[in-house]
C-alpha cells in the first residue's frame, strides 16, 4: 500500500511540473492571434457538445431501464463504452496518419513512464461509472441530481490542490452559487424534506463526487503535461486501461450472467444509443480537458441539468416550478461570475 501510494504521489508531483518542452513555445503575433481564435472556437464546440451529450445521457439511462431495473449487464455496457472510445480514437489517428504522416507526437508508441499514469484515472472512472448505477438504489432521481453537486465542490478543491491553481474569490463565490442554484432547481415543492436519503446514499454520493473530481483533475494534469501530444494518443492509452479494468469487473461481478445469458443479454436499441452517448461524452470531456479545463466540464454538466429539465418538460410533462426558474437564474449568474473571475497561478 505504501509503495503504491508513493508511486501515486510521485506521479502527481511529476505532473505538477512545467509542460513538456517538445512543442515550440514562441509564435509570432499573427500566428498567436489566429491560434487563440481557433482554440476559442474549438473550446466552444466541445463544451457545447458535452452539454448536449450530458443532457441526453440521463434521458437515455432512464429509457434503458425496464420496470425500474437494468436488464442488461452494466459492466458489459461500460466495457463497450471504453471499447468504442478506443476505436474512435484509433480511427481519428488513422485519418491523421494518412494526412500528416506518423510523427513523434501522434504515434502510438509511448514510454512506459508516460503510459502508466493513465491507469490511475481509468480505475477511478471505472468505480465512478459503476457507482452511479448503484446509488439510485438508495436515492430518487431528484435527490441524485442534488447529491451530484458534491462533484462541483470536490472538483474545485482538487483543482486547487493537485494542479496548484488558486481560484479567485469570485470563482469560489461562483461555486457556492452554482451549488445553491442547482439544488434550488431540483427542490420538490410538494415534499416537506429536501432529501429523503438514507445514510448509505449520502456516503456513496460523497465517495462518487471525490472519485469523479480526482479522476477528472488528475486526467487534466496528465493531458496538459504534454500539450504537443495528440489527444487521440492520450485517449487511446486511457481507454486501453479502462477496457482492462472493465474486463476484470465483468469477471468479478457478472461472469455467471454473461456465461449463462450471453454478453448482450437485455440489450435494446436504447441501450446501444446510451453506449454511443457515453462514448461520445467521454471523448468530449477529454477534449474539454485538453483545450479548456475541468472546471468548464463541471459547469457544462451543471447547465446540462437545466437543459435536461426543459427537455423533460417537452417530452414527459415535467413540471417547471418556481424553484426551477429561481435555480436556473442563480446558475446563470454563477456561470457569468466564473467567466469573469480569472484563475490566479
Amino acid at each position: 500500500m505504501d509503495k503504491n501510494g508513493g508511486v501515486i504521489h510521485r506521479d502527481v508531483e511529476s505532473l505538477l511540473g512545467k509542460p513538456h518542452s517538445d512543442s515550440p513555445t514562441e509564435v509570432n503575433s499573427t500566428g498567436s492571434s489566429y491560434g487563440s481564435h481557433s482554440k476559442w472556437k474549438l473550446k466552444s464546440i466541445v463544451t457545447l457538445a458535452l452539454t448536449i451529450l450530458t443532457s441526453s445521457q440521463s434521458i437515455l439511462i432512464t429509457w434503458s431501464k425496464r420496470a425500474g431495473q437494468y436488464d442488461y449487464s452494466i459492466t458489459t455496457a461500460n466495457f463497450l463504452v471504453e471499447t468504442l472510445k478506443c476505436a474512435l480514437s484509433l480511427g481519428s489517428l488513422a485519418i491523421i496518419w494518412r494526412n500528416e504522416g506518423v510523427t513523434k507526437d501522434n504515434r502510438l508508441y509511448t514510454p512506459w513512464d508516460e503510459v502508466r499514469v493513465y491507469s490511475i484515472p481509468a480505475f477511478l472512472y471505472l468505480l465512478k461509472n459503476l457507482l452511479q448505477y448503484y446509488i439510485l438504489v438508495y436515492v430518487d432521481a431528484p435527490g441524485y441530481q442534488i447529491l451530484k453537486n458534491f462533484n462541483i465542490i470536490s472538483t474545485g478543491i482538487l483543482f486547487r490542490i493537485i494542479l496548484k491553481k488558486k481560484l479567485s474569490e469570485i470563482q469560489w463565490a461562483a461555486f457556492i452559487l452554482l451549488v445553491a442554484g442547482c439544488t434550488t432547481a431540483r427542490l420538490n415543492p410538494s415534499s416537506e424534506r429536501v432529501l429523503q436519503t438514507p445514510f448509505q446514499g449520502w456516503l456513496m454520493a460523497i465517495f462518487m463526487a471525490l472519485l469523479s473530481g480526482f479522476a477528472g483533475v488528475y486526467t487534466e494534469a496528465i493531458i496538459k503535461k504534454r500539450p504537443s501530444r495528440n489527444i487521440n494518443v492520450q485517449n487511446f492509452w486511457l481507454y486501453i486501461f479502462g477496457m482492462f479494468f472493465n474486463v476484470i469487473a465483468i469477471f468479478l461481478q457478472d461472469f455467471d450472467a454473461v456465461v449463462n445469458k450471453g454478453f448482450f443479454h437485455g440489450y435494446s436499441a436504447i441501450t446501444v444509443a446510451m453506449i454511443i452517448n457515453h462514448a461520445l461524452s467521454g471523448l468530449a470531456v477529454s477534449m474539454v480537458m485538453k483545450y479548456a479545463d475541468n472546471i468548464v466540464k463541471v459547469y457544462a454538466t451543471s447547465v446540462a441539468m437545466i437543459l435536461t429539465a426543459f427537455v423533460s418538460f417537452l417530452m414527459f410533462g415535467f413540471e417547471l416550478s418556481l424553484s426551477f426558474f429561481l435555480g436556473s437564474t442563480v446558475v446563470s449568474v454563477a456561470i457569468y461570475l466564473h467567466s469573469i473571475g480569472k484563475v490566479q497561478r
